[in-house]
């Protein structure tokens, strides 16, 4: 199967981190991630099973991948979530969640339970009618509902989401920070990127990571923290801390260099990158009875493929196919 550590690219980076898309499917549409209607969810029968997703993460484990976070779509929609929390977790790895919270209340003691450690929560407003033009739906006090109980249920550091919209949300930034710090959430805003379904990102319309500081220092003392590492979000002392505020721009100050990111899409196709164009397929393997040696080399091969960065901002830059909504963020 490989040593530990096995996961490296041509450029060094090992790859520690596997983010799992349990499903395509939201109950939320996001302006910036959705369509409202008409988008092709993924067939059935090319979803990948709990006992597969449980078993290429185990693949992934003796990889050296040590971390496992489930996103979508949302998570939450997934019938099996308990069982693939508890099968993961069982691997020894920490696993942990992107999530909206629509439903969180009922089923945080459950997934805590099983295994599952720290959530990624997003919140873009605190106003019911701004929430509703951005997912399309009056779910805020539901989101609302399931951020309170994963804090009660343990899941910590709890860590809220935030994408600000040119003139919808952006005047917000100031607020969520409060509402974060009176709760000991740590909050991260980050800025919108080409990875919406219709396609209608546009550079001049994005919110920037330095926008979002510029504001905030009105009303806050804003101090760097220590060193990120490989964690996307640069971090701010907020009033000499200890609370701490995010900011991921991963647009206009990219971190690919430390990227230890590997993605698995619900239909079982691994990717080097949020924004690669090409996917390696392990499903088909899979279910023809390839050993775990050869689906292994399969996702080594895809990692030793990858490019130096993103290039959201080369001239020639394609956005993929797959919304973010498929491949999982």
């Amino acid at each position: 199967m490989g040593s530990l550590m096995a996961l490296l690219d041509t450029y060094g980076r090992a790859h520690r981190d596997l983010r799992i898309s349990l499903t395509d499917r939201c109950s939320l549409r996001c302006t910036y991630c959705m369509p409202e209607q008409g988008l092709p969810w993924l067939a059935k029968p090319t979803l990948l099973t709990t006992e597969e997703l449980i078993h290429l993460a185990r693949i992934a484990v003796g990889l050296g991948i040590d971390e496992v976070r489930l996103t979508g779509g949302e998570p939450l929609l997934r019938r099996d979530l308990v069982d693939v929390v508890a099968g993961i977790s069982a691997l020894g790895v920490e696993v942990s969640m992107t999530t909206n919270a629509l439903g969180l209340d009922k089923m945080a003691p459950d997934l805590v339970a099983a295994g599952l450690t720290r959530v990624n929560i997003s919140l873009d407003t605190l106003d019911r009618e701004t929430f509703k033009t951005l997912a399309r739906r009056d779910r805020l006090d539901d989101t609302l509902a399931g951020i309170a109980a994963a804090d009660a249920a343990g899941l910590a550091p709890l860590k809220l989401n935030t994408v600000l919209m040119r003139d919808i949300n952006d005047h917000e930034s100031p607020a969520l920070l409060a509402f974060a710090l009176e709760h000991g959430y740590q909050l991260r805003f980050i800025e919108q990127m080409p990875l919406d379904a219709g396609h209608t990102w546009r550079r001049d319309n994005m919110v920037t990571g330095e926008e979002v500081l510029v504001r905030l220092r009105k009303h806050y003392d804003l101090t760097p923290a220590e060193q990120r590492g490989s964690a996307p979000a640069e971090r701010f002392l907020v009033d000499g801390g200890p609370a701490t505020v995010g900011v991921i721009a991963s647009v206009t100050a990219p971190f690919c260099g430390a990227c230890d990111r590997v993605r698995l899409t619900a239909d079982g196709q691994v990717r080097n990158c949020l924004f690669a164009t090409t996917e390696t397929d392990l499903r088909t393997p899979l279910r023809e009875g390839a050993s775990d040696e050869e689906l292994g080399e399969l996702v080594q091969a895809c990692i030793t493929a990858k490019l130096p960065g993103h290039g959201i901002n080369d001239p020639g830059f394609l956005q993929p196919a797959r919304p973010m909504s498929a491949i999982g963020g």
